[in-house]
């Protein structure tokens, strides 16, 4: 995060604020699965084999939508070249409106499916060298640096260095309390919303190229 730009990190922010937003619509659906933490899904999966229960099933099912949308998201960001955020994040805005489309019409299993296939696609946005330089779907690396940086700060670090991280973190609580209250409201119909925050994301990634995000520090 910190090698990052002003800019890049206030779309890390947002993008992380759309994870949570999609992950509590999808979580509240789903009954205690989640389209974009595949942690939590990977011990849903173990304890389901143990029990012998569908729900490893399910969580098999999620996970392999999310990988796909890694793989897909990927290649969709290489082929864009320096094109590579708007492109990946408006591929992920699609993905979300044909999510909603299909729940529109009667789909919700592959609605479900379709949006881990977009959280997984999400993370290719700050893909570099084929290494994911700022997580958006998941928190745990994000509160580790966090309390790393914490610790530099009594060793003459940067008092200040933790924060990025904190907000990062703070952006996908944000957006998950934003989508349960949704969900509330009018339930997975609150896809064509994340579609449309997704899209204006993209707009806002087109006004700079990607070489201008990082900074040289």
């Amino acid at each position: 995060m910190t090698r990052f730009d002003l800019k890049a990190r206030l779309l890390a922010y947002g993008l992380s604020a759309l994870a949570g937003y999609v992950d509590a619509l999808g979580f509240i659906a789903l009954g205690g699965f989640f389209v974009s933490f595949m942690s939590g899904n990977s011990t849903r999966l173990a304890v389901g084999v143990a029990e012998v229960s569908s729900n490893g099933a399910i969580a098999a099912g999620l996970i392999g939508a999310f990988i796909l949308g890694v793989v897909f998201g990927s290649i969709a960001g290489r082929l864009a070249g320096l094109r590579r955020r708007p492109t990946v994040i408006g591929f992920v805005s699609l993905l979300l409106a044909a999510a909603a489309l299909l729940n529109a019409l009667g789909h919700r299993g592959p609605a479900l499916a379709l949006m881990a296939f977009a959280m997984g696609a999400e993370n290719a946005v700050f893909e570099q060298g084929g290494d994911v330089k700022i997580g958006l779907t998941y928190m745990t690396g994000a509160l580790v640096k966090a309390g790393h940086a914490i610790a530099g700060v009594f060793f003459g670090g940067d008092r200040l260095a933790w924060a990025p991280y904190l907000l990062l973190w703070g952006g996908l609580v944000v957006g998950a309390v934003a989508g349960a209250a949704t969900y509330r409201e009018i339930g997975l119909s609150g896809l064509w919303i994340a579609a449309g925050a997704a899209g204006l994301l993209a707009l806002i990634a087109a006004t700079s190229d990607d070489q201008g995000f990082e900074s040289s520090h």
